[in-house]
């Protein structure tokens, strides 16, 4: 295999064992925040039928997702061939009306499956599914990877994880209080101290969408609002104007999304300007509650926010949105979710409301390199390795071996008789706390030299005191 042909796409990384080992640190510590708030797992395909995803995530999401080619001869004989010959013909990229009418109705010949873009709307697809089976509300998590075909950049990836906690089944708001509970929860214990949770409605948006008379283009204003972290304000104003919004409806809005203040301050300051807004309101009552049911509990280290900018660009949120930024780190959103009132009504099971958050591990991950909190964190998958120092020792050593795992002690051992400065060299880079000598001598005196890895500090013990000293 020539070296043209290494690689792997864009967007995509391999994992060594040390970044596995601190992955699954991650996903370890989310998931048991997840389950002492109740949430149960599930787990659903990696790919769907693309007609369950599209339509979902607005026309910027759509053209996300990752298609999947049909397999087998399926273009043969088929007028989508056909169209596809037109455009082996074409003169400066200009493809003929009929040959793109062809593609377009003959897609599907294509592509009938694709990659998921998230775990939310599959989510929904199950609960459809298995309605009859699942006790409402119904509260799950799931920690799995999902596929975007963006533009790679730090912090962009088209394969990465997501931990997501949903609430199905339930209009209480309530669950929005647990849900910034579970970020500060998890955040914290992951070692993140500074991070700011930041919420919206998009309620609150449309009032304010419709108090500058551009309702009908409410999903357009969202899609342009949601680039505010990107492209700033001016970017932002020369979007907006692509919507041919008035530059007093422009200037209005931008003035009112720039409010400064605590939650409550601007909590008061839209209450004085959407009291025509029957949404708008309804928006502003919905944060009330969650702010005042946030003030009467123990926060650990999440800053709350209401940020009247935020707007989470996917169409199906309806309520209550949500992003987390960490402090001190140049890196985007890393979690991020919100209230959808009919998602499963798509899927014919209308009037079932939710709410949900996503955790963005690999974000995270990035995070947490960057402020050094992997530190403290066991990168080895053993506490011990034994070295062997002559043949007549190997089976003795496997014995002990196995002795030191029956007590909880991870343990391997170096398969081959090489010299000890090969094998504390292979200890030193594997990053084992401990080397166990094993030679004739020790054998017969039942006294083992056990080097502690880190300090270089060597003693001679049994193998009960070696077994005490490493579980303690």
């Amino acid at each position: 295999m020539g070296k043209a042909s290494l690689g792997i796409p864009k967007g995509t990384r391999d994992h060594s064992p040390e970044k596995v080992i601190k992955r699954n640190y991650i996903f370890n510590t989310i998931r048991a925040v997840f389950e002492r708030f109740g949430f149960q797992p599930i787990e659903t395909p990696s790919f769907e039928n693309l007609s369950t995803l599209t339509g979902k995530y607005g026309d910027e999401g759509d053209k996300l997702i990752f298609k999947i080619l049909n397999s087998g001869n399926f273009l043969k004989g088929s007028q989508l061939s056909e169209a596809a010959e037109e455009l082996y013909k074409l003169d400066a990229g200009r493809l003929p009306k009929e040959a793109l009418v062809k593609l377009n109705q003959y897609g599907a010949q294509l592509s009938e499956k694709a990659l998921r873009y998230d775990l939310t709307v599959p989510f929904a697809r199950y609960v459809v599914m298995h309605q009859n089976d699942l006790q409402f509300p119904f509260k799950r998590y799931q920690i799995q990877p999902v596929w975007r075909a963006d533009r790679p950049q730090k912090g962009r990836y088209r394969e990465f994880f997501q931990c997501d906690v949903d609430i199905i089944g339930s209009d209480s708001l309530v669950n929005e209080v647990e849900l910034v509970m579970i970020f500060d929860e998890a955040l914290s214990n992951l070692g993140i101290e500074d991070f700011t949770v930041k919420l919206n409605n998009r309620k609150i948006l449309a009032g304010l969408v419709e108090h500058i008379g551009a309702s009908d283009q409410f999903m357009a204003v969202t899609i342009a609002l949601d680039k505010f972290d990107k492209i700033g304000n001016d970017g932002v104003r020369n979007e907006l104007k692509k919507l041919e919004l008035s530059d007093e409806s422009i200037h209005t809005l931008l003035d009112i999304l720039a409010f400064e203040g605590d939650a409550q301050a601007k909590l008061n300051q839209l209450s004085g300007i959407l009291t025509g807004s029957e949404l708008g309101m309804k928006g502003i009552e919905e944060m009330q509650f969650i702010f005042d049911k946030l003030a009467g509990l123990e926060i650990r280290n999440a800053k709350l926010d209401l940020d009247i900018k935020l707007a989470r660009g996917l169409n199906y949120y309806t309520g209550c949105i949500f992003e987390v930024s960490a402090g001190g780190v140049d890196i985007g959103s890393i979690c991020g979710g919100g209230r959808y009132d009919d998602l499963t009504g798509i899927f014919g099971l209308p009037n079932v409301s939710g709410v949900g958050i996503s955790f963005g591990a690999d974000r995270i991950y990035d995070v947490m390199e960057a402020l050094e909190l992997f530190e403290d964190i066991k990168t080895s998958a053993s506490d011990l390795l034994i070295c062997c120092l002559d043949n007549e020792s190997q089976t003795a050593a496997l014995q002990i071996l196995q002795k030191l795992r029956s007590n909880g002690i991870d343990s391997e051992i170096y398969p081959d008789v090489a010299k000890l400065k090969k094998q504390m060299k292979y200890a030193g880079n594997r990053g084992v706390s401990y080397a166990l000598l094993i030679g004739s001598r020790e054998l017969e005196e039942q006294c083992y030299s056990l080097k502690n890895m880190q300090t270089g500090e060597q003693m001679s013990l049994s193998l009960e005191d070696i077994i005490k000293k490493i579980k303690h």
